[in-house]
């Protein structure tokens, strides 16, 4: 299972890659493996402002439907519409072209209470 380094996560198995005070989120590996097959992602929270924990739309599997939660307080600036025409994408490259959306982040010292990679791994793992 691949759990990048330079990346936070949540208990809820969505990521955040810091870029500045921007960032992308998206869901791990282990969370895309789970849900097996992904046939549509919905975003409709683009322009909103959505406190940590919230849900900004959800990831639907051939067997499933899963809400996706925010890990920070932050406005979603972009939906990766790659996703409209491609939503395996997140099967195929979950921390990559399969990320979700883009985010401008509140407040970055918040990251902090975020999992680290290793946090993360033991969390899967248990």
């Amino acid at each position: 299972m691949n759990i990048p380094v330079n990346l936070y996560y949540t208990n809820d198995h969505e990521w955040v890659k810091v870029e500045g005070s921007t960032g992308l989120v998206g869901i791990t590996d282990f969370a895309q493996h789970q849900l097996g097959d992904i046939v549509f992602v919905d975003v409709d929270s683009v322009g909103e402002t959505i406190a940590e924990g919230e849900t900004f739309g959800t990831i639907e599997a051939v067997k499933t439907v899963s809400d996706l939660f925010m890990p920070v307080d932050c406005e979603v600036v972009e939906f990766n519409e790659a996703l409209d025409g491609e939503p395996e994408l997140v099967n195929k490259d979950p921390y990559g072209a399969g990320w979700i959306v883009k985010i401008k982040i509140a407040d970055p010292s918040k990251l902090s209470q975020l999992l680290t990679a290793e946090q993360y791994k033991v969390l899967v793992e248990a």
